[in-house]
């Protein structure tokens, strides 16, 4: 036997690895659908199921990796169940990186490596309290989950082109979903029902609540709204992106979510100030000013032509829930002082008869004190690295530092008053927040300077 042909035959072992070992991963993520999702059916389809279909998105992971990235964020929306779609994607594609060396922390701001690893551990550590160990379980296998998910999409973002593929698919996936959800409203239409609450007044598209399902197009309106003020991104024409935005706009108003619109407004508002702030900005706030003046009337004009306007009001004014809401938000604190080292892991729920209703009451009833501290320097501090972006004129590849800041700023907001723990398009900005921080890359706001979006990256 000559040498080559032995260098042959070791090399394949070697080239099958990767496949092997994301093989063996498929059939854990079927066991995991199996185990963590409710159902009835027997366990044993479930798991032939998962693994089918984690075999399936191998298959294609392998033969187009970024054709798997985007489809992961083109689901992102369909959140109907726990794991969902795009977590079967996103976890394969994410095993995929890591057998193949794909998967590196540079660039990833350590602070916020540290202050996720920080966070992980205090779940663990409050697992000695929870009253409902499988309940735990689940809830802390699904935020260890988002960890390695947001640390993937901050290292993926690298360069111009995979950021394209992010915003490209976000949209692909996300306008058919508002657009459907908006017409199921007033137009019924074989399973449009689905994608209503169940007294059909409010839209929720494929997501367990309105209140999710409206602050899930608030990162991509303002995405949109970039490109109105500077197309170099999604490469659509302004008429497109008016109509895109109008879109994605009505599927926020129409999740009658004030927590929902609240997002927006801070968010328009927070992208206005960066605009505003900046070198020859004037102009930019000006056009942004003006077409959100056109977009409200837009959108009033809808809500006449609907006879939408008297339910409107009737959301925006002040609901009976409220009080219990901020109630069981107010608990949280006798809670931690009750249990040190929190509840665990999603105990709140066990604990109180309402659910915590913000992030950071969420955080403080279930990791304690510590727990509460690690999640404001969490987001803080991806605050100040927007605000650092924003300022400095740094974009992610393309993505704008305005659109990041504003949409951080009205993620925050929202987390106040609905728990966001557990949103991906939360944890999707933080990340691209941390890879603009991560880039070196500067923009030039000077009236006609573009900058370049960078090299295309490899697959």
């Amino acid at each position: 036997m000559t040498a080559a042909g032995a260098v042959r035959r070791d090399a394949i072992p070697r080239a099958l690895l990767p496949v092997a070992l994301v093989a063996a991963f498929s059939v854990l993520l079927g066991l995991a659908i199996a185990v963590f999702l409710p159902h009835d059916a027997p366990a044993t389809p479930l798991v032939l199921a998962g693994g089918a279909a984690a075999l399936a998105v191998l298959a294609l992971a392998v033969a187009s990796y970024r054709t798997a990235v985007a489809l992961g964020f083109a689901l992102l929306g369909v959140v109907a169940v726990e794991p969902a779609p795009a977590d079967g994607i996103f976890a394969v594609t994410i095993a995929l990186a890591l057998v193949t060396r794909r998967f590196r922390l540079v660039g990833v701001p350590v602070v916020m490596i540290v202050l996720l690893a920080g966070l992980v551990a205090l779940n663990v550590l409050s697992f000695t309290a929870a009253v409902d160990d499988l309940s735990a379980a689940r809830f802390f296998a699904i935020t260890l989950y988002l960890v390695v998910f947001t640390l993937w999409i901050a290292a993926y973002t690298s360069n111009a082109s995979r950021a394209r593929t992010i915003a490209r698919a976000y949209l692909l996936g996300a306008v058919p979903l508002a657009a459907l959800t908006s017409v199921a409203l007033f137009v019924s239409f074989p399973g449009s029902e689905l994608l209503l609450t169940e007294d059909g007044l409010r839209g929720k598209g494929p997501f367990k609540d309105p209140n999710v399902f409206g602050p899930f197009f608030v990162p991509l309106a303002l995405l949109l709204i970039e490109e109105l003020l500077r197309p170099r991104l999604l490469a659509i024409g302004r008429v497109a992106a008016w109509v895109l935005l109008i879109t994605v706009t009505a599927a926020v108003l129409f999740s009658y979510s004030r927590a929902a619109w609240l997002n927006l407004a801070v968010a328009m508002l927070g992208m206005l100030l960066i605009l505003t702030l900046r070198r020859g900005g004037g102009r930019r706030a000006a056009v942004l000013l003006a077409a959100t003046i056109s977009l409200a009337g837009m959108l009033a004009i809808t809500l006449a032509v609907t006879g939408s306007t008297g339910f409107l009001a009737e959301r925006a004014d002040f609901q009976a829930y409220d009080t219990q809401r901020f109630g069981a938000q107010a608990s949280s604190v006798r809670l931690a002082e009750e249990h040190p080292l929190g509840l665990g892991p999603g105990q709140f729920d066990e604990a109180s008869p309402l659910s915590a209703h913000s992030l950071y009451a969420r955080a403080l009833a279930e990791q304690g004190f510590a727990g509460l501290a690690v999640v404001l320097l969490l987001v803080g501090g991806t605050l100040a690295l927007a605000v650092r972006n924003a300022v400095k004129g740094v974009d992610t590849h393309g993505i704008g530092s305005a659109a990041l800041f504003g949409a951080w700023c009205g993620l925050l907001v929202n987390s106040a008053v609905v728990d966001t723990l557990h949103w991906r398009h939360f944890w999707l900005v933080a990340a691209l927040i941390w890879a603009g921080a991560a880039s070196r890359r500067r923009i030039s706001f000077a009236a006609g300077s573009p900058t370049a979006l960078g090299p295309k990256d490899q697959p």
